[in-house]
């Protein structure tokens, strides 16, 4: 199973009309929530490509809550490792398509509140763990996603996605960081992301230090030109269809659930290890990140494809 950790949340999209009239699609003032947060969309988009998935962390009471939780389950995602909080629902408020701008409302928020967590059911070589995003650095969530990272005796995964506008303590986010990072066996990276971390190193350079540092494979994306795959002894490129672009929201996220469900397929319950996968394997995985990808953005937020709506 794959167990994606950190946070659920509703990004507030602006609304627009259910159908074309024929003179265009005119936004219209107000907004509508939609499901979101980068773990839970990895989640999500791994159980609609077919894989075990599982969602690990903290949802609200309020009906925000209510809404998350029914997303995940009628998408088949396994809910028995969240925990309930009547903190209130964290809140992403999108200022501008199609480039993904947006303002954040999560002080003290549900997804923040995961203090303790029962790891007997994720233990296993065969089991994935992911994480990044806002789970991996705010409140006590962080703290029991870091052990979970650090015991985890099977395949971790870790996409930092970074917010900056959200990170007001680097030197907290780093820690957190640094934590998962000796654990880490896939790295996700945009090229955003990585300039962030290490700024005084290119998206190749970094690549290539991971690489080095004991991470298995290394996913850097560049938005509209694709991504690339790195391993120790082999790499992959794959460049996404063109389609109309509605928004880029989930679109990292779904590259995460395509590959990690690759990933576990491929191995089909035994133990993973990476260092079985060949560039033919690479490929295809790359191939049907980008194609799932282009998919998400042509529907607004984190909208993941089917199995059925991908060339598998």
């Amino acid at each position: 199973m794959i167990f994606s950790c950190g946070e659920a949340l509703v990004d507030l999209v602006p609304d627009t009309p259910a159908g074309d009239t024929g003179e265009g699609r005119v936004p219209l003032p107000g907004r509508v929530p939609l499901p979101g947060g980068g773990p839970m969309n990895v989640a999500i988009a791994a159980a609609r490509l077919g894989a075990a998935s599982s969602f690990v962390g903290g949802i609200s009471n309020d009906e925000f809550g209510e809404m998350l939780l029914a997303h995940l389950t009628v998408n088949g995602v396994d809910v028995s490792l969240c925990q309930r909080f009547d903190a209130p629902t964290a809140k992403a408020i999108v200022e501008h398509v199609p480039q993904l701008r947006f303002r954040f409302e999560g002080v003290d928020t549900a997804d923040t509140q995961l203090a303790d967590l029962d790891t007997d059911s994720i233990v296993g070589a065969h089991n994935i763990v992911h994480g990044g995003t806002l789970g991996m650095f705010r409140g006590p969530t962080a703290e029991t996603l870091a052990r979970l990272a650090e015991s985890h005796d099977g395949m971790v995964s870790l996409d930092p996605n970074i917010r900056p506008q959200i990170i007001d303590d680097r030197d907290a986010w780093w820690h957190f960081h640094q934590r998962w990072l000796p654990h880490v066996d896939v790295y996700k990276g945009s090229d955003e992301d990585l300039e962030w971390i290490w700024p005084d190193r290119t998206p190749e350079e970094s690549a290539e230090w991971l690489l080095a540092n004991g991470v298995g494979a290394v996913i850097v994306t560049r938005g509209s030109e694709g991504l690339q795959i790195l391993t120790p002894t082999t790499s992959a490129r794959a460049t996404p269809p063109e389609v109309d672009v509605v928004d880029t929201v989930g679109a990292g996220d779904t590259i995460v659930g395509t590959v990690l469900t690759s990933i576990v397929e491929h191995f089909d319950g035994a133990a993973i290890e990476l260092a079985e996968l060949g560039a033919t394997e690479w490929q295809t995985f790359a191939d049907r990140a980008v194609a799932a990808a282009a998919i998400t953005c042509s529907r607004a937020g984190a909208d993941t494809p089917l199995r059925s709506e991908v060339d598998w």
